[in-house]
């Protein structure tokens, strides 16, 4: 199994609305994809940051093949409607994790 992680800062001042938009558009939107068999989201709970809180999203995948063809066919459209909602004020990174 496969987990494709995507952490975000997300400023305090849009923190709910940021995650009430992950939770009711962009999660399913990943999700109608198929490339993905589950998902969990997770407030991170260290920080360096006042102004902003951390979020993990890590969806599940079962092959590298299904994370590589949402990364060539899906993620950029995904993530530009993420920019243009949020721009500056959520500001994420990814990571590719291999369960073992």
């Amino acid at each position: 199994m496969l987990i494709y992680n995507v952490t975000t800062g997300v400023d305090k001042q849009i923190e709910q609305e940021w995650l009430f938009w992950m939770k009711e558009e962009h999660i399913p939107h990943v999700m109608a994809t198929k490339m993905f068999v589950s998902h969990k989201i997770y407030r991170i709970l260290t920080t360096d940051n006042e102004e902003s809180v951390s979020y993990a999203v890590q969806y599940s995948a079962k092959s590298l093949n299904e994370v590589e063809r949402y990364l060539d066919e899906f993620a950029p459209a995904l993530r530009e409607a993420v920019s243009k909602k949020f721009g500056e004020g959520a500001v994420s990174f990814r990571t590719l994790l291999e369960e073992v």
